[in-house]
């Protein structure tokens, strides 16, 4: 017994399945949503080819109405005016006396022939007759019967006047229906006149024009199509071209130009047979038609290719945008570097020129021997070890800032009590305020822990502290004090009386190297680092730290989080 073997079903990529689904959803619509549905992917081509056999087979559909409801109306009361016509040409030509002479026949028989009428005209007495009947005495059977009202068909009345009356009735031998208009003409010996003209004649016209209407409606359809079919041919044939180009410019592939006729080409055409829009290949669009099967036209897919590559353009606009920032920020930023390593150079060589030169200077001159005592060549030795240990401090904080600046330190965050701290670098400077004769007010006795790199912040602390006594003056006073803030906020000053700082160097005294007063900063050996490494910790601890000038002194603080 065989088995069947189950069915495996493609698996597809996510948006491609999404567009399968949307595509076979679109397939099991209802038929008039179907129909609606192709009507609306026709190619401008079909849309033109069908609006003009729309039209030619609507106007054919009219004329037919017409013919069939209009027609017969129409050709009566036309029948009508021809019987009413005859009548008054006929009149005139009794008042005229000319009726019943020779030379009027001429004309008599061109107005039968020209209505397809049947005249009867006889005097009074019945004496004179001009008939166009081949069968003079049936004529006169009849207009015998019209006048003295023996016709026994069944008649309707159309028209009733002075002299006249307009009938219709059936002729009994023959069995059709015809127009009739008995009565007096309008002149002085009051002949009597019978004209009749067939029905037969207007529905058998009627009939053939409609057949010739459907017939003539089928070739001007098909006449239609094929002038349609060139006509169209031209007009989309560029825009087909321009939508295959869109279509490859949606695929970022700009390299087909437009040329004119390209339509015309035989391979443009074998191209474009082989990938069509309408096929389920084309209609499996990418991401970027977010699913949808795309519809309507040649100019409808222009738009929708022009939407998708505006959206592209857009998107790669913009990336190239925040590309191109990036890019000036790298280069902005590789310039400050640069600027700031040629700063940095320079400050470097000029901050150890001096002591280079008084190193070089001192140790030349005990290579000469210039002093031979002992106590010269001990002081020579003294400025030689005193200039390369400050070298060697200005180096170390350098190290040290370069850490800083390029996130290489390791910052340990612990919650430490920041009192402790300020004790123990107060008692570690004693011996330099006591040589300048500085007092130290402590406002701060109480405990107070806060969260921070403990290390790092002692040496902010102490380059606060040691700052402070370089500068101090006046009433030769530091003062170290707490601010509660907001958030759990501890701030922690350092004031020291003494010169206020220009207000112009506040931003700048924690750029590296600089110095407000050179000659003062020289005097104690500073090196303008210092400010530059609180700045560099406190940004790595994500803290604040500041200048403020006061009447009497400067302030600087710091920032730390009690929790």
């Amino acid at each position: 017994m065989k088995r069947n073997k189950p069915q495996t079903k493609e698996t597809l990529p996510p948006d491609r399945e999404k567009i399968r689904v949307t595509y076979e959803r679109k397939q099991r619509k209802k038929p008039g949503q179907r129909l609606r549905g192709r009507f609306r992917s026709l190619s401008i081509r079909g849309e033109m080819i069908l609006l003009v056999s729309l039209l030619i087979a609507g106007a054919v559909m009219i004329c037919w109405l017409l013919n069939f409801s209009v027609l017969g109306s129409y050709y009566q009361s036309q029948k009508l005016k021809t019987l009413k016509s005859a009548y008054s040409e006929l009149s005139d030509a009794a008042e005229n006396g000319e009726i019943f002479d020779e030379k009027y026949s001429d004309v008599f028989e061109r107005l039968t022939s020209n209505g397809n009428l049947t005249i009867v005209v006889v005097s009074p007495d019945f004496s004179k007759m001009l008939t166009s009947a081949r069968d003079s005495s049936m004529a006169e059977k009849d207009i015998k019967d019209f006048i003295f009202q023996k016709y026994n068909g069944k008649t309707d009345i159309l028209y009733e006047g002075d002299y006249y009356t307009i009938l219709r009735a059936n002729d009994r031998r023959l069995g059709e229906k015809y127009l009739y208009l008995t009565g007096n003409l309008s002149s002085a010996e009051g002949e009597q006149v019978l004209i009749k003209t067939p029905l037969a004649s207007i529905r058998e016209s009627a009939a053939i024009s409609n057949r010739f209407l459907i017939f003539a409606g089928i070739v001007a359809i098909l006449a239609g199509v094929i002038a349609a079919w060139f006509m169209t041919n031209r007009i989309t044939g560029p825009i087909r071209v321009l939508t295959d180009i869109s279509q490859r410019m949606v695929d970022l592939d700009f390299e087909t130009k437009y040329r004119k006729d390209a339509w015309k080409d035989r391979e443009w055409r074998r191209q474009r047979m082989r990938v069509r829009p309408g096929r389920l290949l084309k209609k499996w669009k990418t991401e970027e038609m977010g699913g949808r099967v795309p519809e309507g036209n040649e100019i409808d897919q222009l738009g929708e290719h022009m939407n998708v590559l505006s959206s592209r353009l857009e998107q790669t606009i913009s990336e190239l945008k925040s590309a191109n920032a990036e890019l000036q920020t790298d280069i902005e930023r590789k310039t400050e570097i640069d600027e700031m390593r040629k700063e940095f150079l320079s400050n470097v060589s000029h901050e150890l020129k001096t002591p280079l030169a008084l190193i070089q200077g001192y140790a030349e001159g005990l290579q000469a021997c210039v002093n031979d005592d002992q106590e010269s060549r001990e002081f020579y030795c003294e400025v030689i070890i005193d200039e390369a240990d400050k070298m060697n401090r200005m180096v170390k904080k350098l190290l040290t800032l370069n850490q800083l600046e390029f996130g290489n330190e390791q910052i340990h965050m612990e919650r430490f009590d920041i009192t402790e701290l300020i004790r123990g670098v107060s008692n570690s400077t004693k011996i330099l305020r006591d040589q300048q004769g500085i007092s130290l007010v402590l406002s701060c006795e109480t405990p107070e822990y806060v969260w921070g790199d403990e290390f790092k912040v002692e040496e902010v602390i102490t380059n606060y502290m040691s700052n402070a006594i370089n500068h101090c003056d006046g009433e030769k006073q530091i003062r170290i004090f707490y601010t509660r803030k907001e958030n759990d906020i501890l701030r922690i000053s350092v004031f020291n009386t003494g010169p206020r700082i220009p207000e112009e160097d506040l931003e700048r005294i924690w750029i590296k190297f600089y110095k407000v007063d050179k000659a003062h900063t020289r005097a104690y050996g500073g090196s303008g680092i210092g400010l530059s490494i609180v700045k560099a910790i406190m940004d790595s601890l994500h803290q604040a730290c500041g200048v403020i000038n006061h009447e009497d002194g400067v302030e600087f603080w710091l920032e730390l989080s009690r929790k």
